[in-house]
């Protein structure tokens, strides 16, 4: 509970400091440095571990940032999490930082589920009917599951919309039993 109500408020100090022009470009480079880490233990381990002092994170991070191109302020803010020992919860951080943004934004981010890829033609039509649903403009995220029959899952914040067919059939069949 704690950790939640900490990634809540250095996400939105986040979007405050970065401003909604920039946040884009923050969230982005703070993904890329998630990613870094997911697939390096090391870095992962400067990042979090106590083994490693302030300044040997800051010159680590400062030429890492100058490198990957990360602006001033993402530097400053890694740092400054990294100095609290708040990177245990940076991927939480992260993604409520890209709540906050969508919401003041007045947009929604839907996941949609497919067994193949969506074609372009479909595209236009399943973000109108987003955009329908949920009243705000929708980010789209395409994911391909192979082990879907056919049809879709839609996942919009918490709510899961299931168009799959074997959500039909389970809904069919719940009916068939119900009498």
């Amino acid at each position: 509970m704690k950790k939640n109500k900490q990634a809540k408020r250095y996400a939105k100090t986040l979007i405050e400091t970065a401003g909604m022009d920039a946040a884009p470009k923050a969230l982005s480079e703070l993904n890329t440095l998630n990613a870094l880490m997911a697939e390096s233990r090391e870095l992962t381990s400067l990042l979090t571990g106590p083994q490693f002092t302030a300044g040997e994170r800051k010159a680590v991070l400062k030429e890492m940032g100058a490198r990957l191109g990360f602006s001033e302020n993402t530097v400053r803010f890694v740092s400054h999490l990294t100095e609290l020992g708040a990177m245990t919860a940076f991927r939480e951080i992260i993604n409520h930082a890209v709540a906050i943004y969508l919401e003041r934004k007045k947009m929604a981010k839907a996941q949609v589920i497919t067994s193949t890829a969506v074609g372009g033609q479909y595209e236009g039509r399943l973000k109108a009917s987003l955009k329908n649903l949920t009243g705000r403009d929708v980010e789209i995220e395409y994911v391909t599951d192979p082990s879907l029959l056919g049809g879709m899952l839609i996942k919009v914040g918490s709510t899961m919309y299931d168009g799959s067919i074997k959500g039909q059939l389970r809904l069919l069949k719940d009916e068939l039993v119900k009498g």
